[in-house]
């Protein structure tokens, strides 16, 4: 019996040790997330693709870190199945992607957001007979070798579908992957190039751009969230800067 009384002091000083412990514990979760909330600390993850990557991003990327310097911005860029691998699996928080009227982006457990249209363009070198052209249809070069992008990838399938609509089938010259070597290909004459317009930052010379008249395979960009995971404060002010991004560049 003495013993168990003795013990007692000590097993109330644990007690109330353990309950200020706690309570730190408590005080500094709340000053985090106040912080959070108030864009002073905290992380940030966003996805995007290339295009996207070399346009619209870096406008919001550089207002961001100018208002937020507290909060640190990452940026994984991939293909679409792999941004929507790190949404899923909450590696991001928010991605830029992007579809086309034919494959609409409609998944139930998401969030989709239409920042803007990226409408398409020819490319053709600089000695090509329509260089320097206002304008063009994919008509107009039914009888061009055509260089595409590699892989199956979505642009591919949108020059083959377009192309079938105005009554021709495409002869395929280069298959490249990405738009910096589609280019490279134009401009030593291969062929000819589809290309979006967000597409066209740092264009090479000798290739000459043709506003591509309608029909034509304009694809949508997209901000995309899980629908089961609200936005962070820093998330939605991210978001907004995306949206006057999209809204400057392609005015």
């Amino acid at each position: 019996m003495a013993r168990s009384s003795s013990s007692r002091p000590s097993q109330r000083a644990t007690a109330t040790e353990r309950g200020e412990r706690i309570e730190r514990e408590l005080k500094a979760a709340d000053n985090e997330l106040a912080d959070f909330a108030g864009l002073r600390t905290g992380t940030l993850r966003v996805g995007t693709f290339p295009t996207a990557g070399a346009s619209l991003l870096p406008r919001a990327v550089i207002a961001f870190r100018e208002a937020h310097p507290g909060v640190r911005l990452t940026v994984r860029s991939a293909r679409i199945a792999g941004l929507w691998s790190m949404l899923e699996n909450r590696g991001i928080e928010m991605s830029l992607m992007w579809d086309y009227d034919w494959c609409r982006i409609e998944r139930a457990d998401s969030v989709v957001t239409p920042l803007a249209d990226d409408p398409p363009a020819l490319l053709v070198g600089g000695s090509h007979p329509l260089a320097g052209r206002v304008s063009a249809t994919l008509a107009d070069l039914s009888d061009d070798p055509w260089i595409t992008r590699a892989d199956n990838h979505p642009v591919a399938v949108a020059l083959e579908r377009s192309c079938r609509a105005v009554g021709f089938e495409p002869q395929i010259a280069c298959e490249a992957h990405d738009h910096q070597e589609a280019q490279a290909m134009v401009a030593a004459g291969i062929g000819v190039a589809p290309a979006p317009a967000l597409a066209l930052e740092g264009l090479r010379s000798g290739v000459s751009v043709l506003p591509l008249q309608p029909p034509a395979p304009v694809r949508r960009i997209l901000l995309v969230s899980m629908a089961d995971h609200a936005l962070t404060p820093a998330a939605q002010t991210f978001a907004g800067l995306l949206r006057e991004s999209a809204a400057v560049r392609t005015s």
